[in-house]
């Protein structure tokens, strides 16, 4: 039980890295890519995101059950957004704790977007690997918390599967660094693959199994997406297909995911969540000192 809270915790850290890191490459275009061209941070606070304060409750949430508690994760979601709105959240959670603030039931209001079929986004899955790198030596208990972690807010199938997706690769990068498993570029997609329910995100995997190594940033982005959709099949694929590649080198795959633009701060979390449990410890650099640190944050002691 320890060792799996210390592997969820330095995933807690990847995400809150990775968060504050692209979060800071939002600007005009043309100098964003210059500065990730020449590899320089810009100027300003490694503050994290909504994405770091709702992987904060999930934390918590295995910290104190050693499972996902739904009410609990909407009890926490809601309080940490109260507790300073402007972290970034989306339109449409915005509107989501209003309404649980207004007494509604979380399960009606998740299941009500989208005209009935839940939200497709990202935000299941950018606090997911937490619960690969707590559950990596039980698939099957790993999928399930996995869904019940996405559905509390993104009740879509597609949003699911991503978020499945992103606990599965945290699962292999942890058997990985234990000396379980050992995977190429290709096994590492299929394998996350083949744990997949049908649906549009599995297929998608598809088209990042036969991307080589040295595809440009351009086709990648045109073939995989970049998270400008704001959708879960529109992000994870070129977070896994950059993880496939950079796992094991944390600061390129931050530098490399980063430069796909799009969602920054949301697929550079991903990428950060996982990489940080198998990379190797000479390529986390020093500047992660300056970034804003969950433990001592409101966001994980109130």
């Amino acid at each position: 039980m320890k060792d799996k809270i210390l592997h969820a915790s330095k995933s807690l850290m990847g995400i809150s890295i990775g968060d504050a890191f692209g979060e800071s490459f939002f600007g005009e275009e043309n100098l964003m890519k210059s500065y990730i061209h020449q590899r320089i941070i810009p100027e300003g606070s490694l503050d994290f995101t909504d994405d770091t304060i709702m992987a904060i409750a999930v934390f918590k949430s295995l910290q104190k059950f050693g499972e996902i508690n739904q009410d609990f994760l909407v009890e926490e979601f809601t309080k940490n957004y109260y507790l300073d709105i402007n972290r970034g959240y989306g339109p449409s959670m915005h509107q989501y704790f209003r309404e649980i603030k207004s007494g509604e039931n979380w399960k009606e209001v998740s299941y009500s977007k989208f005209e009935g079929q839940g939200s497709m986004g990202n935000g299941g899955a950018m606090r997911a690997s937490i619960i690969g790198a707590y559950f990596y030596d039980d698939l099957e208990k790993l999928k399930h918390n996995a869904e019940l972690s996405c559905e509390v807010t993104h009740a879509n199938k597609e949003a699911i599967e991503g978020t499945k997706a992103i606990a599965l690769a945290t699962a292999i990068a942890v058997q990985e660094k234990l000396g379980i498993i050992k995977l190429n570029q290709q096994e590492f997609i299929q394998k996350i693959q083949n744990e997949l329910d049908d649906s549009d995100m599995k297929s998608k995997f598809n088209k990042a199994l036969y991307l080589e190594g040295n595809s440009s940033i351009e086709l990648l982005v045109k073939t995989l997406g970049n998270g400008i959709k704001m959708t879960a099949q529109d992000t994870v694929p070129i977070v896994i297909w950059m993880l496939s590649r950079y796992r094991n080198n944390f600061e390129e795959c931050l530098w490399n995911t980063v430069s796909a633009l799009g969602d920054r701060d949301t697929t550079c979390a991903m990428a950060g969540g996982v990489s940080v449990v198998c990379c190797e410890e000479n390529t986390i650099l020093d500047w992660i000192k300056n970034v804003e640190n969950w433990k001592s944050s409101r966001f994980y002691e109130n």
